[in-house]
């Protein structure tokens, strides 16, 4: 639902100043969807609605957010020219408009000449701020909760794909286990022969959750040995458990001292086993560690937004900064390196904690992108002057900041980047 929140505080001429203002500026038809400024473009020109709608767009990202609509009797592009920067929004007509044109030097004559100008004028800055901000403050949170989301999905997905894998495969180990287990009944084992089968079944899964760290070449040069000793003993198409045995450390030596106690035919079926049985630990061991990595994210979630506290409470700043490192990890590229420089021991402190940590991202963002993808951001955690107090320093070795620039930071709605890309509310709301 659109609100018409410039509306709040329209100026009031009286009849004589409207008809004096009417006359003596020039005047404007626009035709609905025509653009009158583009957010970003230099001010030179207000304007006063006599007919017709205007409605006020703000860029974010790719798309544009409704601040408000402007309509009979309404000054606009006043703010730029009031504070010589920039348009802060565009302005497209919604209807076919009459407008008035005010320059930047009538503009200063009409608020000198024309009281009730100037305290309407006034009256609309003030209210126009407090609403675009409410708007853009609503808009930036959004666009905050939506990177997050998409930073968590992205996080999430590796996870949750492993142990979708992991499950997808799981049956058909089970199924060779079934097999190997059915065909290992056709024979009757004698108790040594026995014993040395369950030595190596209680060996597996252990050793399925840390296979060795074998290169592809090492990995092959293994596979083949046992290949090659195994079809010498007579049993074909070793191929198909080759691999596991490698990874279960299975030696040739070992397998030299089986075929002194087993046929061919009795050793088979055995090998088979072991090999399903190390497949099934090694899935189950894939799916725990999914299962563990995507706990780990939730509880990073969970802390990062301080899912179910009190808002004030005693945080641990170190450890807001390092879970808002994680949320934003997918934004850090291998050629971008974080630093970090915390004092041992700093003490807790009472605060906002998710709102501190919306602090944290908003910073640490400012830095990803000022960066463009390459150089260090380092962060300083320390023990302040005062008691109980911690100073966080956060830097970068990018371009820095214009020193023309430096005064206006935390005013709302500045910005130095380019329009879409910044709301100007980030240092504003921290």
């Amino acid at each position: 639902m659109v609100t018409h929140t410039a509306q709040s505080a329209p100026i009031n001429f009286s009849e004589t100043e409207l008809i004096q203002v009417a006359e003596n500026y020039p005047h404007m038809r626009v035709l609905a969807g025509h653009v009158l400024f583009d957010e970003g473009s230099p001010s030179s020109t207000a304007y006063i609605v006599l007919e017709g709608e205007l409605e006020v767009l703000k860029r974010a990202e790719d798309r544009q957010v409704l601040l408000g609509v402007v309509g009979k009797g309404e000054l606009i592009g006043e703010m730029s020219l009031l504070q010589d920067r920039p348009r802060t929004a565009t302005m497209r007509a919604r209807t076919n408009t009459l407008l008035i044109e005010v320059d930047g030097q009538q503009f200063k004559d009409v608020l000198t000449t024309c009281p009730a100008v100037s305290y309407g004028v006034l009256e609309t800055v003030i209210a126009r701020m407090g609403s675009n901000e409410l708007r853009m403050r609503q808009n930036n949170a959004m666009e905050h909760w939506n990177e997050l989301t998409a930073g968590v999905a992205h996080e999430l997905n590796n996870p949750s794909a492993a142990i979708k894998r992991g499950v997808d495969q799981l049956a058909e180990a089970l199924d060779l286990f079934t097999r190997a287990q059915r065909a290992l009944g056709l024979f009757h084992y004698s108790p040594d022969q026995q014993q040395m089968l369950d030595e190596l079944y209680v060996q597996i899964r252990e050793r399925a959750q840390h296979p060795p760290e074998l290169d592809a070449m090492a990995l092959s040069d293994r596979e083949y040995e046992i290949e090659s000793f195994l079809q010498d003993f007579g049993i074909e198409e070793s191929w198909e458990f080759s691999e596991s045995l490698v990874n279960l450390r299975i030696s040739i030596d070992d397998l030299d001292l089986l075929t002194d106690f087993f046929t061919p035919e009795q050793l088979r079926p055995g090998l088979v086993l072991i090999s399903a049985m190390y497949k099934t630990y090694g899935l189950l061991a894939e799916i725990s560690a999914g299962a563990a990595q995507i706990s780990g994210i939730v509880d990073t979630l969970k802390g990062y937004s301080y899912l179910d506290q009190a808002p004030v409470q005693e945080v641990d700043v170190t450890d807001g900064i390092d879970k808002t490192l994680l949320i934003l990890r997918q934004r850090i590229l291998p050629t971008l390196s974080v630093r970090r420089e915390y004092t041992p021991d700093l003490p807790r402190i009472q605060a906002y904690g998710r709102e501190l940590n919306q602090v944290w991202t908003n910073i640490i963002n400012n830095a990803i992108q000022a960066l463009n993808g390459e150089g260090e951001i380092v962060i300083r955690a320390r023990r302040d002057d005062q008691p109980n107090w911690v100073a966080v320093e956060i830097e970068d070795n990018g371009p820095g900041i214009a020193p023309e620039h430096l005064p206006k930071l935390f005013d709302p709605f500045f910005t130095t980047k380019p329009p879409g890309k910044g709301t100007g509310l980030g240092l504003n709301v921290s």
